[in-house]
């Protein structure tokens, strides 16, 4: 289970590192709601630090994780409002 959270760890590592890489220097609110392709790569390393998260909670339910549950809540929030045609094209529904 140990190798198994530290590839849940990498994944996240990776996720934030991405979401960085997405987001412009100059943080602007306004622009980055019009960019639907920018929103939906974060979306999508959001839902999977949540997923990570919920997946090292349930192997070792002790692991302190700052504001664990309003991550994997955020995650569940994205994932509840996905349209039916991308939640069939994962397989999701």
């Amino acid at each position: 289970m140990e190798n198994e959270i530290r590839i849940w760890l990498a994944d996240i590592k990776k996720a934030i590192s991405e979401i960085n890489q997405f987001l412009p220097a100059e943080k602007n609110f306004l622009l980055f709601q019009k960019d639907l392709k920018t929103i939906r790569a974060v979306e999508r390393n959001l839902e999977i630090i949540g997923e990570a998260i919920n997946r090292i909670l349930k192997v070792e339910p002790a692991i302190q994780i700052t504001h664990a549950r309003r991550i994997v809540d955020t995650r569940n929030r994205i994932f509840t409002t996905m349209t039916p045609c991308l939640k069939t094209l994962y397989g999701l529904s």
